[in-house]
């Protein structure tokens, strides 16, 4: 049901928000679990990467998801998929051999297409004329989770092993029954008539030059936000300090992503996105550098200001793709949806790889460099959208 008073409506935006935490907090297991599989497998940086590659390969067939869910109810996407994915997460520390990890992430990257192909278009819906404050409480569900999920990870570890882990699977499936309860009834996404191929193809050539140069802003910061995201572990071990350290460093680095997260596009909703994203993309790197050439509490401080202004590009994208001008939404967020993960897992590899190659340290410094490429492309933003 559109929501064509502008009303804000914050009980569904809350539910939305929710919904997105109880996904992702299990996709956020990834990164810290990769020290202690490091030792228990023996996997390489480089097969760390590619782990991250398999988890986002469904993203390829993002549009044909973003197609169904406009012909169907999507909300039980969004409602059935933590479940799922809280299986299949909570079984990677347990896997056998390599070739179950490889199995579990696709499973897992699956279902996460499912759910955040529907679920940014049903917040539009009830945001009302605040799009880009409904993005940043969206936003801040998933930046929640990652900030709580290595936590939990590393203190199941710390008590019961890395079996521990397997005792998370049931929060999961009681969160799928919870949004079930509060979600089925809620008309928020409605099946569209029928469209042809070539409808599709039109929107999409119509979508091409703004999807363009979003693409090219999430290229060049990409391999930043991959080395901080999902290597910090490993980066952070690697200089002598703990595994727990490890952990609780990357929860505060998702704990500064909620912050810009929240603040993002509320602000973007007044100073405009084109603004927002400008300053997002220049001091991000900066502040990167801080935080390779400092220690202890300064390099603390450096992560967390690194952290609002990395994070805070993800609820302005949403705010624009969202308030691009067609009946087709689930399928233009579809595409966009592609771009975000297809780039973000290509970062991942070749950061794993160049890891591998030069170490991790200079890796960092060739990242952080490569992120200022973004700002001149931030000024294509449209002013108005």
């Amino acid at each position: 049901m559109e929501n064509h008073k502008g009303k804000f409506e914050t009980g569904k935006v809350l539910l939305l928000s929710v919904a997105h935490f109880f996904h992702d907090v299990y996709t956020a297991f990834l990164a810290p679990l990769l020290p202690y599989l490091r030792e228990s497998m023996g996997i390489s940086l480089t097969f760390a990467g590619i782990l991250s590659v398999v988890q986002r390969l469904p993203t390829l067939f993002n549009p044909f998801v973003g197609i169904l869910a406009e012909r169907t109810k999507s909300r039980y996407f969004v409602i059935f998929t933590p479940a799922v994915t809280a299986v299949s997460m909570s079984l990677m520390a347990v896997a056998p051999h390599k070739i179950f990890l490889v199995l579990l992430v696709l499973i897992s990257g699956i279902s996460s297409s499912f759910f955040h192909v529907p679920s940014p278009v049903m917040m539009r819906k009830v945001s009302g004329s605040r799009i880009g404050m409904g993005m940043s409480f969206y936003m801040v569900g998933g930046e929640l989770a990652r900030s709580v999920g290595p936590i939990a990870v590393v203190g199941a570890i710390e008590l019961w092993g890395l079996k521990g882990i397997t005792y998370f699977i049931p929060t999961g499936i009681l969160a799928s029954v919870m949004l079930f309860f509060r979600l089925r009834r809620i008309s928020i996404a409605e099946s569209i008539q029928t469209n042809s191929s070539m409808e599709y193809l039109k929107v999409f050539r119509k979508f091409l030059p703004l999807i363009s140069t979003i693409a090219l802003i999430l290229f060049f910061r990409a391999a930043m936000k991959s080395a901080l995201t999902f290597y910090l572990p490993v980066y952070i071990t690697g200089h002598g300090d703990s595994k727990i350290w490890a952990g609780i460093s990357l929860s505060i680095l998702q704990a500064a992503g909620v912050v810009g997260t929240m603040f993002a596009g509320t602000i973007s909703d007044k100073i405009g996105r084109r603004s927002m994203m400008v300053i997002a993309t220049s001091a991000a790197p900066v502040l990167f550098f801080g935080f390779l050439y400092t220690t202890g509490v300064l390099q603390m401080v450096f992560l967390v200001l690194c952290g609002l202004f990395l994070f805070a590009t993800g609820p302005v994208f949403l705010a624009i793709v969202n308030e691009y001008k067609t009946e087709h939404h689930n399928f233009v967020n579809a595409v966009f949806m592609t771009s975000t993960f297809l780039i973000g897992a290509t970062m991942v590899m070749i950061v794993g790889v160049l890891g591998d190659i030069f170490t991790l340290e200079t890796t960092y410094h060739i990242v952080g460099l490569f992120a200022f490429l973004a700002i001149p492309f931030s000024f294509r933003i449209p002013k108005k959208q």
